[in-house]
């Protein structure tokens, strides 16, 4: 009995939530054949990387399976703020995460070189493809960052989850399967970093893409080389992509991308 009271609030929590939720901040069109307020089961569903019928059955309060990882994509699409994720956690009979701790210490001076690359596009990551720090061509290369959370600002989770970011790479399918395959070679290179296996749960739960080129055990190196992109405002645009390591921690590297012709370095202007 207690155990369905706790689905029946869970249901009528995300429910909540959810038609609380403004369809405008998350970049959806109301319509004018919106009939509910907030957002509908299929597009937090869509947002959140989960099929609309297993999320449908949640909020019938039916008995189903829930694991950590899609109640905290829903929890991030919901923009839910700590209280109501802990009790969204305690409802759905998961144990809380971690805290964050937070995006590792970009060294002061490599920050400055970041901006001072302007305009050509750079920034910092690590092994897990989370970018630590970036200037503004780069941030307006892939349409805005500083307004995403930081769970959100990752390299390979905005290739696979947002079509905006996707649709900048004409052949999508090489760049994702070069990125995957390097994920699997840094994951064997550092085997006792967590970050790395929470990456590939949070990527196999927001859709199937990911998993096929999972499943395919591809093994890539990082090449320098010239990659062409699709811009709604640049235009085409293709750019020398290289990277560089830190000398003080090898698992932060500086990428920049550089125009490959002077055409190009007119295209990184309008970027501005």
């Amino acid at each position: 009995m207690a155990d369905m009271v706790q689905r029946k609030e869970l249901a009528a929590f995300l429910r909540s939530r959810r038609e609380a939720t403004d369809p405008v901040s998350l970049g959806l069109t109301p319509g004018p054949r919106r009939r509910t307020p907030g957002l509908r089961r299929e597009e937090l569903a869509q947002l959140s990387g989960v099929s609309l019928t297993w999320y449908t059955w949640l909020e019938q309060a039916r008995d189903i399976s829930v694991s950590r990882q899609v109640i905290d994509s829903l929890a991030r699409t919901l923009r839910m703020p700590p209280p109501e994720r802990t009790y969204l956690f305690t409802l759905a009979g998961l144990a809380l995460p971690a805290e964050d701790p937070g995006r590792p210490h970009v060294d002061g001076m490599l920050r400055r070189l970041v901006g001072t690359l302007q305009p050509n596009p750079a920034y910092v990551i690590n092994p897990w493809w989370d970018i630590l720090c970036h200037n503004e061509a780069y941030g307006a290369l892939l349409g805005g960052l500083d307004h995403r959370p930081a769970a959100e600002r990752n390299g390979l989770w905005l290739l696979f989850t947002d079509p905006d970011v996707a649709a900048l790479f004409p052949d999508w399918q090489s760049e994702a399967r070069q990125l995957v395959g390097q994920l699997r070679a840094n994951l064997a290179r550092y085997p006792k970093d967590p970050r790395g296996p929470e990456v590939v749960e949070a990527l196999r739960q927001a859709g199937p893409k990911f998993g096929e080129l999972w499943e395919d055990h591809d093994v890539r190196r990082f090449r320098a080389a010239r990659k062409r992109f699709r811009h709604p405002v640049a235009g085409r645009l293709d750019l020398d992509y290289v990277k560089l390591a830190a000398a003080d921690d090898d698992q932060q590297q500086l990428v920049v991308f550089l125009p490959s012709g002077e055409q190009d370095i007119e295209k990184l202007g309008l970027l501005r």
